[in-house]
């Protein structure tokens, strides 16, 4: 389980394709000892586990196989040496839950419609897959590359939420623009609700 709540932006540093996973080193932060074998980090939203941890001067560099589904249905397709991408590490007990319930299981893929500044905020329209427009809840909240961040509106298939300078800045979304597609995971809550009122009519 994972906050939405970034700690460290890694870099990918190479990409192996292989028959149906590829494998992608990514540099942090994050001491390497700190990591062990098999631990879940949220990589941009898609929750992947840690295959090798190493040194590499003053960085960390840490493996993770992704597998042709996830690879498809979220951004990881698209990533390459160079690509930036947001970081949490998995909750553990007694950790604050600074943002909302993640679970790092992405539902569908995004895309950016218009970046608009607003002072030193910025707000960023979206659209949203159909079967995804119903989990969509103005106020609510959403994980958007990883990024827990509170729906501003709602109209049809679009949303929009504002980011303050301190997310623009410990995150990869100051390089955001319009065109580009983000990972989204929907409230987990907002879906038990939808399931709950399915179920009551059949």
């Amino acid at each position: 389980m994972f906050t939405g709540i970034v700690t460290d932006i890694g870099e990918v540093v190479s990409r192996e394709d292989g028959d149906g996973v590829s494998r992608f080193a990514i540099a942090c932060a994050y001491p390497a000892d700190s990591i062990a074998l098999g631990a879940s980090i949220a990589c941009c939203g898609p929750c992947l586990t840690a295959t090798s941890i190493r040194t590499d001067g003053n960085r960390t560099v840490f493996t993770v196989d992704v597998s042709g589904e996830t690879l498809d249905r979220t951004t990881a397709g698209a990533w390459k040496p160079g690509t930036r991408i947001n970081l949490e590490r998995s909750l553990r007990q007694g950790d604050e839950l600074g943002g909302h319930v993640v679970t790092g299981h992405i539902d569908g893929v995004a895309t950016i419609v218009a970046r608009d500044e607003e002072g030193e905020a910025v707000r960023f329209t979206f659209d949203v897959p159909a079967p995804l427009h119903r989990f969509i809840a103005e106020k609510g909240s959403v994980c958007l590359d990883g990024t827990s961040l509170t729906v501003n509106g709602v109209a049809e298939n679009r949303f929009w939420v504002t980011l303050i300078p301190h997310t623009l800045q410990v995150t990869t979304w100051g390089d955001r623009q319009a065109g580009d597609p983000v990972n989204i995971e929907v409230d987990l809550m907002a879906r038990y609700v939808a399931r709950l009122k399915e179920t009551e009519h059949t």
